[in-house]
């Protein structure tokens, strides 16, 4: 199992997203900034070396927002662990990488048809402030969402 971070970084009513480079995971799809915890980090430290390095900014104050589990097919254990934070504090400027392209989106205008399909279930919750915790099961290929359970508090 993979341990993981995403971080949902919001200025002036405008979400932060990366497009993933061609052999990345998540490849061609727009997602927040983030990845794996290396052994012995804390999800927060993990969460604030990822950022830095996919984008350039230091971020403050990461706040926990959501914890969701992913399975790619049937089985006992998720692939996927996923802490899900939300920052509205950085200082820094965006710096491009090999990582993927980064562009701020509008609210509104969050491009959901071309990002993981299970965003759309609870992104909107915690650009909110909600708090949430998930599990997601894809097919193999991680092409089709077959099913999910979501709480929101």
């Amino acid at each position: 199992m993979i341990t993981a971070t995403i971080c949902e970084i919001i200025k002036e009513g405008k979400l932060l997203l990366q497009m993933k480079s061609v052999g990345r995971f998540g490849e061609g799809k727009w997602n927040g900034p983030g990845g794996k915890i290396k052994p012995g980090e804390t999800p927060e430290e993990g969460v604030i070396r990822e950022v830095w390095e996919e984008t350039g900014l230091s971020i403050n104050n990461p706040v926990l927002l959501g914890n969701i589990d992913f399975y790619f097919g049937e089985k006992t254990m998720p692939d996927w662990t996923t802490f899900i934070f939300r920052v509205i504090e950085f200082t820094g400027e965006l710096a491009p990488n090999d990582e993927g392209e980064l562009r701020w989106f509008d609210f509104n205008d969050i491009p959901y048809d071309n990002m993981w399909e299970d965003d759309i279930y609870w992104l909107p919750y915690l650009l909110e402030g909600k708090k949430v915790t998930g599990v997601f099961w894809f097919d193999e290929e991680g092409d089709e969402l077959i099913r999910h359970e979501l709480k929101v508090s």
